[in-house]
């Protein structure tokens, strides 16, 4: 039976939601006061429009809430998103996951919670770029992480830079002089084009490379490609908005914070509130300000303002002049794919992050939905239980034999997890993480099961 979804508010959250449920089996609703952005998404997708007010009973009555299994309650207006999920839960709707901007509502001691709405998870887009970065700090030289089995098999991303000791050598041979490192290079960007790279794929500069590896493992398998982690003492964060304030109180005590502040007022106000982290007032462009605080000693400088350009201009500047780690946040998801290849460490955007923690709980739920999207890298990430009359299995392969667009990324047996080799025999009942193209998920699926 197809799982009933109802979107609530299809801006730039909203629709990259559809847009990765809309290639799976669900039966989607999307529900906006906006004509135009309804009529392009039903044209372009396969989901049902309702144009209109999401939080208007009359609207919401037009739909059978006793048959939906999640209510998506995804506008800018927390007020709007309140009052449409306790609607949705009046009528009936099994679980319902509500975007808030104001995180007051989570306070220990609100007034008002969402439970009293009947909302089951509420994601702050914020918090989840928070969480995001945070987690780049603690890889550093990592510009992309993606967790599966509950953390324990990573998916790093590394610039390829022209140091690198990969430069000139094919994966199978990397792979073969570094059995310590149990590693798999399971997707490559060259020249804004991803792949799932054959055993022959040379490295090259500035590739970026995908690498799947256990958590443990992943600082190993960064310095094998050239980019060791490194201890991070001193951050710089520029903008005083909700994300930087949420670092800031969330590092503070662990690390030398400061703050970079243009707007004097704002200065003013959270330096009394954030007491162990150093508030400057100043523009951060300008050259003489940043040699003053002495940029090139910073080890990770996080833009994060308001201003998608200020950002931009800020992390290629202090990148120029030596900062270890920039990270740079953006809104705006069109601009992701182009902007992560500009020069900086790492991208990160609130709503890509809060479309992927909401596509995380849903899939949590349905244990039978194996595929993980990554709208971003343009690949998939499926889970795949070997059944023991599959084709591999009766066809006696090796895993040498398994196509090249199929990368085999971890195999978890009996509770142990395993990064295979070619050496490494695959048994039924093993749980298989393969990444590839979506295009390609059914091939795996008919090798498999």
């Amino acid at each position: 039976m197809d799982i009933k979804i109802v979107v609530i508010g299809v801006g730039e959250v909203g629709f990259n939601l559809v847009k990765a449920l809309s290639k799976e089996k669900f039966d989607i609703t999307i529900i906006d006061i906006d004509e135009e952005k309804c009529q392009r998404i039903t044209n372009t997708m396969d989901v049902r429009g309702i144009v209109g007010d999401g939080a208007s009973q009359r609207i919401l009555q037009q739909i059978d809430m006793t048959g939906i299994d999640y209510l998506l309650a995804l506008t800018k207006i927390d007020e709007v998103n309140l009052v449409a999920s306790k609607s949705a839960y009046e009528m009936g709707a099994k679980k319902i996951i509500c975007r808030l901007r104001n995180t007051e509502y989570s306070h220990e001691n609100a007034i008002i919670t969402p439970e009293q709405f009947g909302i089951d998870y509420v994601v702050y887009p914020e918090k989840a770029a928070q969480r995001d970065i945070e987690n780049l700090i603690r890889q550093t030289s990592a510009i992309d992480l993606e967790e599966f089995k509950n953390g324990k098999i990573n998916m790093v991303g590394i610039k390829i830079d022209h140091s690198s000791p990969l430069i000139g050598r094919n994966i199978k041979n990397v792979e073969l002089s570094n059995p310590y490192i149990p590693h798999k290079l399971a997707l490559v960007i060259r020249e804004n084009e991803s792949f799932i790279p054959p055993k022959d794929t040379i490295y090259k500069k500035d590739d970026i490379g995908y690498f799947i590896g256990k958590a443990k493992d992943i600082p190993e398998i960064q310095r094998m490609a050239g980019k060791p982690a490194f201890k991070v003492k001193n951050i710089m964060i520029l903008g005083l908005g909700k994300i930087g304030r949420l670092l800031a109180k969330s590092l503070q005590s662990d690390y030398n914070v400061r703050i970079v502040e243009q707007n004097y007022e704002k200065a003013k106000i959270f330096g009394k509130k954030l007491s162990d982290t150093l508030i400057l007032q100043a523009n951060g462009l300008d050259i003489d300000f940043l040699n003053s605080e002495n940029i090139e000693e910073t080890d990770c400088f996080i833009a994060a303002t308001q201003n998608e350009q200020t950002n931009i201009l800020a992390s290629l500047l202090v990148k120029h002049y030596g900062v270890k780690q920039v990270i740079l946040h953006i809104t705006t998801t069109n601009y992701f794919k182009a902007v992560r290849r500009i020069g900086v460490d790492a991208v990160v955007s609130k709503n890509i992050s809060a479309v992927n923690e909401v596509l995380k709980l849903i899939r949590s739920d349905q244990q039978d939905l194996p595929v993980s999207r990554f709208e971003d890298l343009d690949v998939d990430a499926i889970e795949l239980t070997v059944t023991p009359e599959c084709k591999y299995l009766r066809k006696k392969y090796s895993i040498e034999q398994v196509p090249e667009e199929l990368c085999i990324g971890a195999i978890c047996r009996n509770n142990e997890m395993i990064i295979p080799n070619n050496f490494t025999e695959i048994l039924a009942e093993d749980e298989l993480l393969v990444i590839t193209k979506e295009e390609n998920i059914s091939k795996a699926e008919k090798l498999f099961q």
